[in-house]
């Protein structure tokens, strides 16, 4: 695998960073939930001591304006010079399902407010680093459209309305890229958009469920929707998260994994159909197991994604999600074991030995093929 020309690492890491307001109207912060705004210097630690150099950070919205057009990003810059002193490449989320008080997609300052805050966090950032500023403006729309739009999880607690939500968030995504542009036209835009597969009878139905998860890259390159002023430059850099449960049966059952009843597409057809479409360098932005899984997932998904470079797909890396174990949104005391480390009752980082075996095995292995510029 060759150098990324965009990335310090191959294997890179995601920290958790949800802010949103759950099910129970409970405001979530899982930046502090697992304390990682207070121990970032050891975490970043962590990850550069596993050969990883490339993480996923968010800046928690909610928390950087409690004010109207008032930002404090003080705590962000916390996160920045722990990166500096660590040789760390962070790539920044503006919103990752959450927002202040009091706002929502289909707000009608929704747009406007968004657009202010990416200049504003732009002027911040250069100020702070002499870095190539990396930006998802909004995690997944995709998923926050049906959960906000249609499952009741976050505001506006809606149903029958994720194409609403979707085309709202796509059109504050597009003002806000065209704002951070315009403040540094170097700054690289990162789309991170959920990759499934509905599996059923062929039918015009499946073939439309199996679109949904395209239309909000569609919308921002102005290939629908086109009002909203999106444009194929916007694709720079695309991101695919992907999980055990990206796969499911029409009445919604999850394919079971492993597999072996070889019921599901490989991931790396997935991956070459996103990538026929697009013709954009792609990454995994989010991917993980649970438990005594996590090593297996780990080596199947890395296999795949190889095979993906192969045949082809401009690949440039995967991102383990998350790098600390994390509560359940809807239940704080509840945790997963879903991370390189795991949590114990007072914060510390339990690292999963399994995990961290696969993953110095997947990073020699990447280091032999790049010294052999294959």
């Amino acid at each position: 695998m060759k150098s990324s020309p965009f990335f310090k690492s191959y294997l890179m890491g995601g920290f958790e960073c949800a802010d949103h307001i759950n099910r129970h109207g409970q405001r979530v912060n899982l930046l502090k939930e697992t304390e990682h705004d207070l121990r970032v210097h050891g975490d970043y630690r962590l990850l550069t001591s596993l050969d990883i150099y490339t993480v996923r950070e968010g800046i928690c919205w909610s928390e950087v304006e409690k004010t109207e057009g008032e930002y404090d990003f003080s705590e962000v810059l916390n996160r920045i010079r722990a990166a500096r002193e660590t040789g760390i490449q962070q790539i920044w989320d503006l919103i990752h399902f959450g927002y202040p008080d009091g706002l929502f997609p289909t707000h009608p300052h929704f747009a406007d407010r968004f657009e202010k805050l990416c200049r504003a966090f732009v002027r911040f950032f250069r100020k702070h680093s002499s870095e190539i500023l990396y930006v998802v403006p909004i995690n997944e729309i995709s998923f926050l459209s049906w959960l906000s739009g249609d499952d009741r999880g976050t505001v506006p607690f809606a149903v029958n309305s994720g194409w609403d939500l979707k085309y709202h968030l796509c059109k504050a995504a597009l003002q806000g890229i065209r704002a951070m542009k315009q403040e540094d036209s170097n700054c690289k835009i990162v789309l991170v958009e959920p990759l499934v597969k509905v599996h059923g009878p062929d039918s015009d139905e499946i073939s439309i469920r199996n679109e949904y998860q395209f239309e909000a890259m569609d919308i921002i390159a102005g290939r629908r929707c086109p009002e909203l002023g999106g444009d194929e430059s916007y694709l720079e850099i695309l991101g695919f998260n992907y999980y055990w449960n990206c796969q499911w049966k029409a009445d919604a059952e999850s394919l079971c994994w492993p597999d072996h009843a070889n019921e599901r597409i490989p991931l790396h057809q997935l991956l070459l159909n996103a990538y026929q479409r697009y013709k954009k360098p792609m990454f995994l932005s989010e991917t993980g197991h649970f438990e005594d899984s996590r090593a297996e997932w780990l080596d199947e998904v890395a296999a795949e994604c190889i095979i993906a470079a192969y045949e082809g797909v401009d690949f440039h890396g995967i991102c383990i999600y998350p790098v600390t174990d994390r509560p359940d949104w809807d239940n704080l005391s509840v945790y997963s074991r879903c991370g390189i480390f795991d949590l114990d009752h007072e914060k510390n980082r339990i690292p999963d030995p399994e995990y961290v075996l696969s993953i110095y095995k997947h990073s020699e292995f990447i280091e032999e093929m790049e010294e052999l510029n294959i």
